[in-house]
């Protein structure tokens, strides 16, 4: 090898470029490829669509879902893996996408999503993970590690509250910086810090009144320096504002090609000083580093085992459902007996995925009839439409033919869900219910038959009231990829035990969910008036019955807990539970760790995650979990102080089979980081008083003067300590003078 054909790096790249290749290289040059620079071998690059499936397009480009794309793997998306809480199959699923994509030479994948599930009603829940941060980042960044094992790259996205499809490409989501830091970026902090994905894409929507595409506390302040992201950021396809106000604020790659409108702007910025060239390199060897990233993969995309990949898609759907309910152990069937109805046309014609840019073209798909026909080869099967899925009305005759099957089985299994047209990037659901056509059918079929066992195929979640008391079981199969109809199968007949969790909560009501009257805004702002309160924290804060909590799920057999023990861990405070398999069958657990701060100064949930692992055992087998809980576990953001603060005291430490099923308890006392708030001239009394340094100081200066009463007196002193100090000294005869201010503020933060 001659040192020409060594490639060179990305800083030798850098300095060979004109400054015209390096405003080109900022700009995509088609829909889904980076601008090469032939004369230095440095290659296009292709990014495309994939959180659960490869979505590359053999010709074209659209972001919507529209032209056709390769034939891929589509497994369950976000929304039922999610459910499975399992961070192995996560990082296994992970590491199948990576081979797909590396076969087809695609460099990155723009997955996953990880933005909460703010409302019941966002159109594209289906393809994020959960309503917590601590579950969706968790589960995100093992399928990061996942797909980067095979030399692909990911986007982590939407950077970041992108939390609606109502004008999403400009509403600006006003949240304060404590919600925004404790629910909408810790998914994002906690795949960044463990697995460093190779880019992260912003999003659309403006915080705070500013474009996310160039906020620079945003892409540099919080990703860069404080989380210490070492990447590429690209827009969102479309998503650039001010593209030269993007590339100083720190994003590097505009999506798609802006047909060189965005290199032009660039070079003007550059020409008449309103942008660096330090800014234009800086994001131009971020690409170069992208680029050598993916050179090995490009040179080997090597090939992927079509039918292994399928299998660890049922794998995943299985293990994404959630059995909600069971009564009388209608579940799993018999292999012999009666008739079984299975009725409902999503039996037959599966909805297996989400519409938009994330739509997978399968490598095949299951249908759930034809599994349980192969499962339940002792029984005879029936089946009924029973309604058109994209009709809002009630067809008569295959009503008249779904009861009577019904009235002729043993049981009865309705499979219902959700349309296509009910939920798509794109819109926003306009609410949370079932088509009626469905309802209606669910009613005449219990009527005829009351064991009825309904499976749901959906991507949000979707009111169980009033129709789940008059059933017998309720099994959540979501969107369950193309292998779903195999896994719906394994379930009903028990070749697989349900082990799924909901990482969501379902509402009794759509009304009663946190962002009513903040949802989905008015005149471009949104505002996040429910603060921290988002989910299962909402519920509890206000003591809400739900249909189902968050983190439940039901299996075939039932598990015992004991001995619950903390102890000062590696890592933190490691938690310590033993899980007994006490049924008949083998099966997963989920253990579920839950913090609260009954004591804080300030408003914090009920209870909220910290940790969680999955176990799996054989009838009667124990087994001790360990669950690291570190010091974030435990902390709150200090707006004033700008940091994460532990503060001292008695912790409830809650561990359960959901955020309602707590089986064990105990508390933990911390010491706490003993935060001091830098003083200002207008700081309350109070906090001066507070001040371990400042607060002696002005008692000092207090005591034997009237004012000292009046401060301290036990009826009416907290009224005087809530004057900012500042407005004191100009008081009568008050012992501080404004002249004394200065001095005193630059001691006390000295």
């Amino acid at each position: 090898m001659t040192d020409t054909d060594v490639p060179r790096s990305p800083a030798q790249l850098l300095a060979e470029l004109t400054l015209e290749e390096k405003a080109a290289l900022l700009d995509g040059s088609d829909f889904w490829h980076t601008e090469p620079v032939e004369r230095l071998g440095v290659p296009a690059l292709m990014l495309t669509d994939g959180p659960h499936g490869l979505r590359k397009q053999a010709e074209g480009g659209d972001h919507l879902g529209l032209n056709a794309s390769v034939p891929a793997t589509c497994f369950p998306p976000a929304a039922g893996l999610a459910s499975s809480w399992d961070t192995d199959l996560l990082r296994r699923v992970g590491q199948a996408l990576g081979r797909e994509a590396r076969a087809e030479r695609v460099s990155v994948l723009l997955g996953p999503g990880v933005n909460m599930k703010r409302s019941p009603l966002c159109g594209r829940n289906f393809e994020y993970f959960s309503e917590d941060p601590v579950l969706a980042g968790d589960l995100a960044a093992a399928l990061v590690e996942g797909v980067q094992s095979q030399g692909v790259g990911t986007s982590l996205k939407h950077f970041a509250a992108n939390n609606q499809e109502t004008q999403r490409m400009t509403v600006s989501a006003d949240v304060d910086e404590r919600t925004l830091r404790e629910i909408y970026l810790t998914a994002f902090e906690r795949v960044v810090t463990r697995a460093q994905p190779w880019t992260v894409m912003c999003s659309y929507n403006r915080i705070n009144g500013v474009y996310a595409s160039e906020d620079p506390w945003l892409l540099t302040r919080v990703l860069r320096e404080e989380w210490g992201f070492e990447g590429l950021v690209v827009s969102d396809w479309g998503a650039v504002n001010v593209r030269e106000d993007g590339v100083r604020a720190g994003l590097d790659l505009e999506m798609p090609s802006s047909s060189g409108a965005g290199a032009r702007r660039v070079l003007e910025a550059v020409a008449t000083g309103r942008l660096s060239t330090a800014d234009v390199d800086r994001s131009v060897l971020r690409v170069l580093e992208l680029v050598g990233k993916s050179r090995a993969a490009l040179a080997e995309p090597g090939g992927f085992d079509v039918e292994a990949h399928h299998a660890l898609a049922r794998e995943a759907a299985t293990r994404s459902a959630v059995l909600l309910k069971n009564e009388g152990g209608v579940l799993p069937l018999a292999a012999t007996g009666g008739t079984v109805a299975v009725v409902g046309e999503f039996a037959r014609t599966p909805r297996y995925q989400g519409a938009g840019s994330s739509q997978v073209n399968p490598t095949r798909v299951d249908d759930a009839l034809t599994a349980l026909r192969a499962q339940l080869t002792g029984r005879e099967v029936t089946f009924a439409a029973g309604y058109v899925p994209e009709s809002e009305d009630t067809d008569p005759a295959l009503v008249a033919e779904a009861v009577a099957n019904a009235a002729a089985a043993e049981v009865v299994v309705l499979f219902l869900g959700l349309p296509d047209s009910y939920e798509s990037e794109g819109y926003d659901r306009e609410h949370t219910n079932l088509p009626p056509a469905q309802t209606a059918l669910l009613e005449q079929v219990v009527a005829a038959n009351p064991d009825v066992v309904v499976v749901l195929a959906n991507g949000s979640v979707v009111n169980l009231e009033p129709w789940q008391g008059s059933v017998r079981a309720v099994l959540e199969g979501w969107l369950g990829g193309q292998a779903g109809g195999g896994a719906v199968a394994d379930l009903l007949s028990g070749a697989v035990n349900p082990s799924g969790k909901l990482a969501e909560t379902i509402p009794l009501r759509y009304r009663d969910n946190p962002t009513i009257g903040n949802f989905p805004g008015e005149h471009g702002h949104v505002r996040y008036g429910e603060g921290l309160l988002i989910g299962y924290r909402w519920y509890d804060a206000h003591s809400l019955p739900v249909a189902a909590a968050f983190g439940h799920g039901l299996s075939y057999t039932t598990f015992d807990y004991s001995g619950l023990r903390l102890a000062a861990g590696e890592g933190g405070l490691d938690v310590h539970v033993t899980i007994t398999n006490s049924g008949p069958v083998t099966g997963s657990e989920v253990v579920q760790v839950y913090v609260a701060d009954t004591e804080a100064t300030v408003s914090r949930p009920d209870q909220e995650l910290k940790g969680f692992a999955r176990v799996t055992l054989e009838p009667g087998q124990s087994r001790e979990v360990v669950v690291t809980l570190d010091e974030r576990a435990f902390s709150f953001w200090h707006s004033t102080a700008g940091r994460w603060v532990v503060e001292g005291g008695e912790f409830g430490i809650r561990v359960g089979a959901s955020s309602r099923d707590i089986r064990l308890a105990t508390t933990v006392e911390l010491p706490g980081d003993g935060v001091h708030v830098p003083l200002a001239a207008d700081s309350e009394l109070g906090t001066w008083l507070a001040h371990p340094g400042a607060g002696d100081v002005v008692r000092r200066a207090l005591d034997g003067t009237p004012w000292h009463d009046m401060v301290f007196d036990e009826r009416n002193g907290e009224m005087m300590r809530a004057i900012p100090l500042l407005r004191l000294t100009r008081f009568p005869e008050f012992p501080v003078s404004e002249d004394d201010l200065p001095a005193l503020v630059a001691d006390a933060n000295a």
